[in-house]
């Protein structure tokens, strides 16, 4: 099987789901890709987009403006995918996608199934601790499968033992894709939006293994100095995608099976894998296209890191992190460069209807190799310029901090009604901290809109700040409630109860946090019982 050549990725069309080579994404009935996972779904659009980015790269904005109207012809992005096809088999006898290139000596198979990356460990197995996410003891998967696994792994690698690298942005990097605001837009849009302009690409050598690694052995890393470094020989934007940093060797049967994954009978099957450590490792200097990046300006020497999943999830209190730079004395972080692409060219984008785009963030929150849960969040962009970042970066920041301040409050009046001595519990407080930031959420993004929209340049009105400014009061007030206040009954603790509500009244009413938002906002001094 061959990925650029065969029929193999499902994908939802107008007419319902079917099977098509990938150069089929210029159809306009071709909506989304159609996968049973998804960190599989994830992965199909880093790969085509990586893909295109590769052999079909627009040389400057008005090609890319031109090509994202009208899309080329299935069989001239046939031809263009074509001159790659020779790394992308998963069969035959020469170089294999995404594996190494030399027959792995590994003395025992791993199967097939360890290549999903939430699959216990190999200590958790011995300890038979996989209580949640249980391993597999049989089955196999299809090639089209076991490709997406492979590449899945790949662009993700976690933390994998001694010597088991992990991926070119680390482990479980965030990743996030610019979308077309339409719900309607094709997938060529979808996928076209995270394409860059680059120059000089008919330079690129595709047969090299400086842009897919298999092509050639492994730049192993047993020893001191052996960390891969970007080069000057080829662009980031496109090595980037290709990097491979477990060494691994798929095992196919000829036989038939149920695919684990998709459920279908195949042939051929793939049941087990080699692997071996000490692959591709790769530092800090690199940068992905898709990923935003955080790093000290006063030592740019350790390079940038990556921003990954938290186990709070994607808060909209990070949002910023994700649309805008920010600099400080300590830490710059900066947007993933396909977003900083799009405020060069948002002025093309939805004319008539001045939608605003959309922004797709995605990834693993990891702890270590531990896959502790699978984060997907869309959040509004800002067609804006990046002169004007700053000023809606201090709005932003202005909603964001009143409801930091008032959910510090809420955990702390919950444990002093709770406990008499709440200092003393160090107990988990984080399901009242994901209860917030879900209740809240909605009201952050008409905020935004309010921002975005405003008539006085990117202020908030006095009436939309004060509306935040009670939306927030009220979710405090009901989180409080429900986690104190729901048996109080014959209760011991009432007086203890009611004291905490009422503190925390005064600080929603009376306290410098609140008032400073009052005076910013101009919000006239009414105040409510409660």
């Amino acid at each position: 099987m061959n990925l650029i050549d065969d029929t193999w990725l499902p994908f939802t069309t107008k007419k319902g789901v079917e099977v098509l080579p990938i150069a089929e994404i210029t159809r306009p009935d071709v909506l989304d890709f159609y996968l049973p996972r998804a960190d599989f779904q994830g992965a199909a659009y880093q790969l085509v987009i990586g893909l295109l980015q590769t052999v079909f790269a627009p040389s400057n904005e008005e090609d890319w403006h031109e090509l994202y109207e009208t899309p080329p012809s299935v069989d001239e992005l046939q031809k263009a995918l074509s001159q790659a096809s020779h790394a992308f088999n998963m069969l035959g006898d020469g170089p294999l996608f995404m594996q190494d290139y030399d027959a792995l000596a590994s003395s025992s198979t791993t199967p097939v199934a360890n290549l999903l990356i939430e699959a216990p460990g190999g200590n958790t197995l011995k300890l038979n601790t996989d209580h949640f996410v249980k391993r597999q003891t049989s089955g196999g998967m299809s090639l089209p499968m076991a490709a997406l696994a492979l590449y899945t792994l790949q662009i993700n690698a976690p933390s994998g033992g001694q010597g088991h690298r992990t991926g070119l942005r680390g482990g479980g990097p965030l990743t996030t894709l610019v979308l077309p605001a339409s719900r309607d837009a094709t997938l060529w849009q979808k996928v076209w939006m995270n394409v860059l302009w680059l120059k000089n690409t008919s330079q690129i050598d595709l047969s090299s293994p400086a842009i897919f690694p298999w092509l050639g052995p492994t730049k192993t890393s047993e020893g001191k100095n052996t960390m891969v470094l970007p080069g000057n020989d080829y662009p980031q934007e496109i090595q980037t995608y290709w990097a491979m940093p477990r060494r691994i060797r798929l095992n196919v049967e000829d036989a038939q099976d149920v695919c684990q994954v998709s459920g279908e009978t195949c042939t051929p099957i793939i049941k087990n894998y080699q692997t071996q450590n000490y692959g591709n490792n790769y530092g800090d200097l690199w940068t992905h296209p898709l990923t935003p990046y955080a790093f000290n300006p006063k030592k740019p020497e350790q390079g940038k890191l990556s921003r990954k999943g938290q186990p709070e999830g994607l808060p909209y209190k990070m949002w910023h992190s994700l649309l805008f730079t920010e600099k400080s004395d300590k830490e710059h972080i900066t947007p993933a460069q396909v977003v900083s692409s799009f405020y060069i060219k948002r002025d093309e984008f939805d004319k008539e209807t001045n939608e605003i785009p959309r922004l797709w963030v995605f990834g693993y929150d990891m702890d270590n190799m531990k896959a502790r849960c699978w984060y997907s969040s869309q959040i509004p962009l800002f067609k804006i310029t990046p002169e004007q970042q700053d000023e809606i970066l201090i709005e932003i920041q202005e909603l964001q901090s009143l409801a930091l301040d008032a959910l510090k409050q809420c955990r702390a009046a919950v444990k002093n009604a709770w406990f008499k001595r709440p200092g003393d519990k160090k107990g988990d407080t984080s399901f009242i901290d994901r209860a917030f930031w879900q209740r809240t959420e909605q009201a952050f993004v008409e905020g935004l809109y309010a921002i975005q929209n405003s008539d006085e340049g990117f202020v908030l009105s006095s009436q939309q700040a004060k509306k935040w400014l009670e939306h927030i009061k009220n979710t405090i007030y009901q989180l409080f409630d429900e986690h104190v206040l729901t048996e109080c009954h014959a209760d011991r603790a009432l007086a203890r109860k009611m004291r905490a509500r009422q503190s925390l009244r005064k600080w929603l009413n009376y306290s410098k946090a609140v008032k400073n938002f009052k005076h910013t906002y101009q919000i006239s001094d009414e105040r409510k019982a409660s």
